[in-house]
């Protein structure tokens, strides 16, 4: 709580600002593995139940002709921090990058349950990502995997639509959305 606070001081984000967005804290995963490895070499890293369902709804899209890829994954709180730090120093207020960027301590990265999900030819990290038959099959079949997307048009939160952002949510396992 003290390390985030801190954090949150030394980058201008007033704890007035994530109350007012209704932002929730959420901790670091320390229980990780590897799910997946980019192409650049990038190890991307989910908690073992997260990474069990993302191979399960990779495999099932696959076999639905659609390839899914992970672009993020876990990201720690001080990664977290160093992306909202790059976007201040390049000119950007506070206000906007957090429209796009959730603060140290609010990522739903931080849990190990995230994924910013990309596919080959498709657009990475931009809302028009929700035009492609990648997002289609997403919204169809990724709840039945326990996956959730996190941040549509208009959400409470405040951030900008994310067509690409899914959170495994255990709680979903096993419902009527997940079959």
């Amino acid at each position: 709580m003290r390390r985030r606070s801190a954090l949150l001081d030394a980058l201008g984000i007033a704890p007035s600002l994530i109350a007012a967005r209704g932002l929730l804290p959420f901790a670091e995963a320390t229980r990780l593995e590897v799910v997946e490895t980019g192409s650049d070499g990038r190890e991307h890293l989910l908690v073992p139940e997260a990474a069990a369902a993302w191979r399960d709804l990779r495999a099932a899209a696959l076999a639905d002709g659609i390839e899914l890829r992970i672009v993020s994954a876990f990201r720690s709180v001080d990664r977290q921090a160093k992306i909202v730090r790059r976007k201040l120093e390049a000119g950007q207020r506070v206000d906007d990058v957090l429209c796009v960027s959730a603060p140290p301590g609010y990522s739903e990265h931080h849990t190990g349950r995230a994924v910013d999900v990309g596919g080959p030819g498709a657009p990475v990290l931009e809302e028009s990502f929700a035009r492609t038959a990648a997002f289609a099959w997403l919204q169809e079949h990724a709840p039945r995997f326990g996956f959730v997307l996190s941040y549509p048009v208009g959400n409470r939160y405040g951030y900008a639509h994310e067509p690409w952002h899914w959170c495994w949510t255990p709680a979903l396992v096993g419902t009527p959305e997940s079959r």
